[in-house]
This record gives structure tokens, sequence and C-alpha cells, in this order.
């Protein structure tokens, strides 16, 4: 698949892929887009080779809702790959989330001093693994894998909007 990043590790790689429409509306300001095809534009600054920023204007569930995707231009489906997987993952209901979407969602909006990767105190297979820290009572804060957590865990990190979400069904 030459879509440059999915929609799912994306979010992780950007913190958040849908973006307000004054940003939205920004970056179609800052310079003339490359093309514009209805509702999505390109930019004309390449992040690398032919990968560029795609801006996307959906109508999902009844609201038109912004996003921003990098897409590899060489491919003639990209874009459209990138929109089509924007649309079902945002139309599924009540914005489930994977297991997976979820641990990504702790990692990128934990901060800096409270995560980290696994180092010579851990055992040799789990160094190098990605961990958060968690407050362990007496023991003060303790990391822990973050690939490891429990459900309960998991909910404890997640915003409370976010915790009683159902699973997404698996691909």
């Amino acid at each position: 698949m030459t879509v440059y990043a999915t929609y799912s590790n994306l979010c992780a790689v950007q913190h958040k892929f849908e973006i307000g429409e004054a940003e939205h509306d920004y970056m179609f300001a800052v310079e003339a887009p490359l093309w514009i095809r209805g509702s999505m534009f390109a930019l004309r600054q390449f992040l690398t080779g032919s990968v560029t920023s795609v801006f996307f204007a959906l109508r999902i569930d009844d609201a038109i809702r912004y996003f921003h995707g990098y897409c590899d231009l060489s491919d003639d489906m990209s874009v459209e790959r990138m929109r089509l997987a924007i649309i079902e993952r945002e139309s599924r209901p009540v914005r489930a989330m994977t297991r997976e979407e979820r641990l990504e969602h702790i990692w990128s909006c934990t901060a800096e001093p409270y995560r980290g990767y696994a180092e010579h105190r851990w055992p040799h297979a789990s160094r190098g693994r990605r961990t958060v820290l968690f407050f362990g009572g007496k023991l003060g804060s303790v990391p822990k894998l973050l690939e490891a957590m429990t459900d309960v865990e998991i909910a404890a990190k997640l915003p409370v909007h976010l915790r009683y979400l159902p699973d997404a069904a698996a691909a």
C-alpha cells in the first residue's frame, strides 16, 4: 500500500489526525494548492519524494469535519484510499476504538516525563518497548509496558469521554 501513513498510525504520529476548520482554511490560504479535487486539496511542498500533505473536508454523520493526511501522489489511488479510510473509521458507531488505537492514544497523550522505553533493568525481551508510568500506591509511580496494560488500566489512562467506548470490530 503506498499511502504514506494509515489512519491508525497517523493518529499516533500527529497526535491529531482530525483538524479544525480554521487549521484547514489556513493551510488552504498559505499558498496555492498543488491541486483541488472537490473537498480535498494537496500542498505544493513535498515531505519527501512524492509524499505530500492532503487536506479533506468530509461530511460524516451530517457534519463537515476536517482531516489531514500524507499521501504518495505517485500512486493515483492513495488519496482516495485515505479518504475512504477516514470515512470508514469515523463512521463507526459511537466512535469505537480498537485496543491498538486506545494504546496509541494513551502513548501520544502521555507527557514525555511519564512515558519512555524499557531499559537495562527490564528483562532482555522487554527492552526497547514502550512504557508508561502508573501510580503504584505506596510504591509511588511505577513503569508498565504499554502493550501489557489491562483493560482496566487502559480505561484509567484514557480521557473520560473515551473510557467506555465499544471495541471496534476486528477487520
